[in-house]
């Protein structure tokens, strides 16, 4: 099926594959990157991924695997940046990566990542001759909707950009249904361009661990209760409405689970975080809340460690204003842990409501807190939801992923050529 696709150029201009994972600007997008890169040399065809240098320390080209390489392309200061200060040296990443690239590269396709990848594939698509598929991960208008407060300075800036993105691309992936009617009603979208993949998970390194084991590797006591976020520390992850359910369960007489109920919060910078406005809050609203006892702040977690947690939990939680996709919760249920989730975006297609685990309203913590109630003391219903979990789960891996992805590149190389020959 990929024999036409030989030589792919990725584009990741915000945000590193190789960065650590539960930074402020790190996430899904980048194990999707990572991943389907890693899936796709797998077979053969060699992968190019562009991605803003950030760091004076990072060498030129870094080898991710035998086929697919990191290109840390200089562009503006060589440190961290928001991707609206990222904004004006675009132009400057799309020269650099034009002359990093071999000399005569030909690219049979440029994937790119997010708004700012758009920007620059376009700059790139003639040079280099290779049509482009564009994925946003995440869109600016969905963003602004649903915000409690201004996200993203440059949130005016981003919608022009991604409707420049969307008339500019070959081809559009949407990671949900629900994520394709966003581009179809908020953007007015070409429906013909738009092809619902989802992204994949890793099974090989996503599987249930045993209980008690999982629970050694990660320092959790025997006989706790174990309810578990993993994601970004921001406002529209919605990790005040976890600790305001909480709160709900530990008034109730006698709580339900006992006392030896522990919150888990990945992600971030953990209880010594210093400079994020976002975790300050939340550690206030916990210290509001009297549950510094059960509730802990972690920090970040490599994807090394996270299986471990995942099957050391009786549940995630995912109580988001907005998610595109959600691969957290994938990740945890191709360990068999049963997921909660707000019934927004992406969410409400992966997690199926009293299968594999619940939706919950957004923002509302007696919604959520009656479902963890559920999940932590039934423990036949919590088994029976992680082995449907499980089962689902083992439908979205790369493998069969990339094939979606790659037959899609193929046609967008076809229809390509065939414009060329008319030209």
């Amino acid at each position: 099926m990929a024999g036409r696709i030989h030589r792919i150029a990725m584009l990741s201009v915000h945000t590193s594959p190789l960065a650590a994972l539960g930074g402020k600007k790190t996430g899904g997008m980048n194990v999707y990157v990572r991943d389907l890169s890693r899936e796709i040399g797998s077979r053969g065809i060699d992968v190019d991924i562009f991605t803003r240098r950030d760091s004076p320390d990072l060498p030129k080209i870094s080898a991710l695997d035998e086929h697919v390489r990191v290109f840390h392309v200089p562009c503006g200061p060589e440190t961290a940046l928001d991707p609206g200060e990222v904004y004006p040296y675009l132009p400057q990443f799309a020269k650099q990566s034009a002359r990093m690239a071999r000399k005569k590269t030909t690219y049979n396709v440029i994937f790119a990542h997010y708004w700012l990848s758009g920007w620059v594939a376009h700059e790139l698509r003639e040079p280099w001759n290779a049509p482009v598929v564009q994925m946003f991960h995440t869109l600016g208008r969905m963003k602004n909707r649903v915000a409690q407060q201004a996200v993203e300075p440059q949130a005016d800036l981003r919608v022009t950009t991604e409707l420049d993105v969307l008339a500019w691309s070959d081809r559009i992936i949407a990671a949900t249904p629900a994520e394709r009617a966003q581009l179809l009603w908020l953007y007015r979208a070409d429906r013909r361009k738009i092809a619902v993949i989802p992204p994949g998970v890793d099974t090989q390194r996503f599987r249930p661990i045993p209980v008690g084991k999982a629970r050694r590797q990660i320092g959790i006591e025997a006989g706790r209760r174990v309810v578990l976020f993993v994601g970004r520390i921001e406002p529209l992850k919605g990790v005040d409405t976890l600790l305001r359910a909480v709160a709900l369960l530990r008034q109730e007489q006698p709580t339900p689970g006992g006392d030896d109920l522990s919150v888990v919060i990945i992600g971030g910078q953990g209880e010594n975080g210093t400079g994020d406005a976002e975790t300050s809050r939340l550690l206030a609203l916990r210290d509001e809340l009297d549950l510094n006892k059960c509730v802990t702040f972690v920090g970040a977690r490599d994807q090394e460690s996270l299986p471990a947690y995942y099957s050391a939990a009786e549940v995630l939680v995912m109580p988001s204003d907005y998610e595109s996709f959600g691969l957290v919760a994938l990740e945890a249920m191709a360990c068999g842990t049963p997921v909660i989730a707000s019934e927004v975006g992406g969410l409400a297609f992966l997690v199926e409501d009293g299968v594999t685990g619940f939706h919950v309203p957004y923002r509302d913590p007696h919604a959520l807190a009656n479902r963890i109630r559920t999940l932590i003391t039934q423990p036949d219903l919590r088994a029976q939801m992680g082995t449907a979990a499980q089962r689902v789960a083992a439908e979205y891996a790369w493998s069969t992923i990339a094939d979606r992805v790659l037959a899609l590149f193929e046609r967008a190389q076809r229809q390509h050529k065939h414009h060329d020959r008319q030209a």
